[in-house]
């Protein structure tokens, strides 16, 4: 296992040089192959390849697998100020012919909101802060001060309250990565049908990059929601998150 280790830092060194370099398709190749042994990393060190990965295939102009990797970079670490940045750098890139349509308001704000940590943190805070509510209603019951068993009191529900958002969050997550129903557009235009075959209407263009929602698969052909359009595509048009 050590000497495992030991191959993948020289590895991830050789990308950085061949990225220092100007070698930006070699090192993304490197970076790609590290990822490969993914289940020896720490989801740390893996949003750090994928980073990587991402700044490797944008300076080679692949701008879909660029978005595609800060995505992934930033579902293991949400808090990567660098990634989101570029990100949305990369996006700024695509060029797209179809309306979008504005969520409301509050939605976009908690989904914002839950993507500010991962699965496994919304998890802990859920169950630290559930315990939290347990020891405050046991000092409620326990304490014969007024205003220790008010203090507790309100202690136990506030903490309760942030605990079940905290869950909600954790589970809105989970559901989201194990569906994986946000893809990447990888082809440079697609063009989306009316119905799953190659026959079908033209409704709306794609192009590389766009971030859309599968919502059903059929065969090769997936019906996507992107912005407030609905249409069909090929599933090799895009890569799953």
């Amino acid at each position: 296992m050590k000497l495992f280790i030991i191959c993948l830092i020289a590895l991830f060194n050789q990308a950085n040089e061949q990225y220092a370099a100007g070698e930006y398709a070699e090192a993304a190749a490197t970076y790609e192959q590290i990822l490969v042994a993914d289940s020896s990393l720490t989801d740390n060190s893996k949003a750090v390849v994928y980073y990587n990965l991402g700044n490797a295939y944008f300076r080679t102009g692949e701008l879909s697998q660029s978005i595609l990797a800060y995505e992934r970079c930033l579902r293991l670490r949400p808090t990567f100020r660098d990634a989101r940045y570029n990100l949305r750098f990369a996006q700024s890139r695509i060029v797209d012919n179809i309306e979008d349509n504005q969520a409301f308001f509050l939605s976009n704000a908690l989904k914002f909101v839950r993507n500010l940590l991962t699965y496994s943190t919304w998890l802990g805070l859920s169950i630290s802060l559930f315990v939290l509510t347990l020891v405050g209603l046991l000092l409620f019951a326990l304490m014969r001060e007024p205003w220790l068993r008010k203090t507790a009191f309100f202690t136990a529900i506030i903490a309760f309250i942030i605990s079940i958002c905290a869950a909600v969050n954790a589970a809105s997550l989970h559901s989201r990565d194990t569906n994986r129903a946000e893809a990447i557009i990888t082809q440079g235009i697609v063009n989306a049908k009316a119905s799953p075959d190659r026959s079908g209407t033209d409704l709306f263009t794609l192009h590389e990059g766009t971030k859309v929602t599968i919502h059903e698969v059929i065969g090769d052909w997936c019906n996507i929601h992107v912005g407030n359009n609905i249409g069909w595509i090929k599933l090799s048009n895009l890569e799953r998150i």
